[in-house]
């Protein structure tokens, strides 16, 4: 089987997931992110019947290595995946998380990828990363979180901000300096454990889109020895190389983003009829589609380049910052559109659409906002340093 008919089988029975068991779960997803609702979230039910029928559809574990019970399926293919599982705003990720899979594939010893990777890509565990401070953002020349090796332990002392998944992962992968290097090279990265001593969860941020993150603390965290992820002083690159596999996940996410609400914003020229015309006779709605489609168009092609490089070990810096910059603004605006097209139908938060256009504005921030990549494209081009 060729790597273009894998895709297309894959893409199918993706697809097919997310139109029988994703999107009817949508009415009950966005009646919990109602005010007053509490935190939006799916049941233990709901969730658990997700895990098992796409485990039983040899969804788990994709892009995995094969030796750890993995599928090891191309850039090219999981980006097909990500484009399908976007046309939902119901959240649900097949195990395991790529990005801190990835870090671990690269960087983690024999022992760490049996007692971590191993149950991660089976779905027995789940993760976190801990990247972004207060007052630094992602910034490495503003992290003060800080580890001193102590006899055969290392001992953490910082705090960690906007940390997805903090309350429930089982592990949290976290970026501390090693040292008084204030460049990026005296970053490390450490594996720590749920329930570890002086590893506190203080308080849990509510976030545009209902999804929460988290605020954390470590107050003399000791951990041991063992559970430096990669080499001391050299935890950027790695961190690195998931940041660009997220931002490659954002840009095909975008797609399915975009073609839901440009499906919602057909489906609706095609039937609202105004003083007489319908919507869909109207140039300004043909204007947005024409524009919301080719914008798809492109989005797709920039992926599926940068997803081919990437599977030849290519350096891809470049083409992921233009991702993310152009699929996230692309996905935006798609959903905006739609709004405006269904009038006060789109304002609503009834349908998907208003959870989608939150989504597309978070990812706008979410790993590295677009001022930061536009001004990393442009240096790149310009040939500065830095």
């Amino acid at each position: 089987m060729s790597d273009d008919e894998q895709t297309a089988m894959i893409r199918e029975t993706v697809a097919k997931f997310v139109d029988r068991e994703l999107i009817p779960l949508e009415p009950h997803y966005l009646q919990s992110k109602l005010p007053g609702a509490g935190h939006p979230r799916l049941t233990d039910a709901q969730r658990q019947r997700l895990r098992d029928v796409s485990k039983e559809l040899g969804l788990w574990g994709l892009d995995a290595p094969e030796d750890l019970g993995g599928h090891d399926l191309p850039t090219r293919t999981m980006a097909a995946v990500h484009e399908e599982l976007g046309r939902t705003c119901v959240p649900f990720v097949l195990p395991p998380d790529s990005p801190n899979l990835r870090m671990l594939q690269a960087v983690g010893t024999a022992a760490q990828k049996t007692k971590y990777l191993q149950p991660y890509i089976e779905g027995r565990m789940s993760s976190a990363i801990a990247i972004s401070e207060p007052g630094a953002g992602g910034d490495p020349a503003g992290m003060k979180t800080r580890a001193v090796l102590e006899g055969d332990q290392w001992v953490i002392n910082g705090r960690k901000i906007w940390i997805t998944n903090a309350a429930s992962a089982d592990f949290i992968i976290v970026m501390a300096r090693v040292g008084n290097d204030q460049r990026q090279g005296g970053i490390t990265s450490f594996i720590v454990e749920k329930g570890t001593p002086g590893f506190i969860v203080e308080r849990e941020i509510p976030m545009l889109g209902g999804e929460p993150t988290y605020e954390i603390v470590f107050e003399d965290c000791r951990i041991p020895k063992d559970s430096v992820l990669g080499e001391i002083g050299e935890g950027y690159a790695p961190m690195q190389l998931r940041l660009r596999t997220r931002r490659l996940e954002m840009g095909s996410t975008c797609i399915g983003i975009a073609r839901r609400a440009l499906d919602m914003l057909c489906e609706h020229a095609k039937q609202r009829e105004t003083f007489g015309v319908k919507l869909a006779d109207r140039q300004a709605i043909q204007w947005w589609v024409a524009d919301i489609s080719t914008r798809i168009h492109a989005c797709r092609l920039m992926v599926r380049d940068a997803a081919d490089r990437t599977d030849r070990g290519q350096d891809i810096r470049q083409e992921a910052s233009m991702i993310k910059v152009f699929a996230t603004e692309m996905a935006y605006e798609a959903c905006d559109h739609a709004m405006q097209t269904l009038g006060a139908l789109g304002m609503t938060l009834e349908l998907p659409l208003n959870a989608l256009w939150q989504k597309a504005r978070l990812m706008r921030m979410y790993e590295g906002p677009s001022e930061v990549h536009r001004q990393s494209i442009a240096r790149r081009v310009l040939g500065l340093r830095g």
